[in-house]
């Protein structure tokens, strides 16, 4: 293990059951992902309810957790415990309707961001949550240094403005909860997203066994030239299998932040001006869906 690089904890796992039961999991998962030299813990997509989403809203309403309710600050407390940055998930407390939520605690407990999903799955059980209105950076304090860090959540990273706007905030990684079979058209958006904007990209998955999931989660670091080698690399430098398990990947931040200052991609030749197109929110056939909301 390279003690310079930033280590991001994925903790790959299948829920437990219970609101109650998931906290017990997640945090002993962490505290083992501290013991393992992690400097991140990155949980997957709604681990709170185990990506459980009822039909029935007062079921979902129930089930849901405040943002700073006991769930979220037990992770706080541990994030101070450990010295150790946590991004935990869960189904929060919302008006009218829940929301899907991370919220990034540093090593001393601060806040750093508390990110609402904004492209919710309207198409399947997302339809009966709230969306969350914007993205957010923030800078990350580890003893490795500073990072600026935002969050996608899983189908958001499927929207391509998702990304370019958290790098045009500042973004060098980004966090992504998950909760989908992980398979290579998936996996290429990913590579992409890293690759345009010249950033990381952690994600965490549920492993097999958790309907609908496969593991496989991933980071790629974006640098996909380097003075020393021909061509091109692969810039996924982790990828788990589709086993349960807490998962180190490790960024070398230095080396994507060399990269950033070099290379063409990201902020450097865009022409904004000429995009005016995608301010529009005029959705023509063949893109019309009856269950798309406002």
């Amino acid at each position: 293990m390279n003690l310079d690089k930033l280590r991001i904890a994925l903790l790959q796992l299948l829920p437990a059951g219970s609101t109650e039961d998931n906290l017990k999991k997640g945090m002993d998962a962490c505290r083992k992902a501290k013991a393992m030299g992690a400097d991140i813990a990155l949980f997957p997509e709604l681990w709170s309810c185990g990506y459980d989403i009822p039909e029935d809203i007062s079921a979902l309403k129930s089930m849901a957790v405040a943002a700073d309710g006991n769930f979220a600050r037990s992770f706080k407390k541990l994030a101070i415990e450990l010295k150790m940055a946590v991004a935990v998930t869960f189904l929060e407390k919302y008006e009218p309707l829940p929301r899907n939520t991370v919220c990034l605690f540093d090593r001393k407990g601060d806040l750093v961001y508390c990110y609402a999903k904004v492209h919710t799955c309207d198409f399947g059980d997302e339809a009966w949550l709230s969306a969350g209105d914007d993205f957010y950076v923030g800078e990350l304090h580890t003893e490795k240094g500073d990072v600026k860090v935002g969050s996608m959540i899983c189908y958001d990273r499927e929207f391509s403005e998702s990304a370019r706007l958290l790098m045009l905030k500042g973004a060098e990684l980004i966090l992504v909860p998950n909760a989908c079979p992980m398979e290579i058209n998936r996996l290429s958006q990913l590579r992409g997203r890293a690759y345009e904007n010249m950033l990381a990209i952690a994600t965490c998955n549920y492993p097999a066994g958790k309907p609908d999931c496969n593991g496989h989660s991933t980071l790629f670091d974006g640098a996909a030239y380097l003075p020393e080698l021909e061509g091109s690399r692969d810039t996924c430098v982790f990828e788990a299998g589709e086993a349960e398990g807490i998962y180190i990947a490790e960024l070398d931040l230095d080396m994507l932040r060399v990269y950033r200052e070099n290379e063409v991609h990201g902020n450097a030749y865009r022409r904004p001006e000429k995009y005016s197109l995608l301010l529009s929110e005029k959705i023509s056939y063949p893109f019309v869906r009856e269950d798309r909301r406002k």
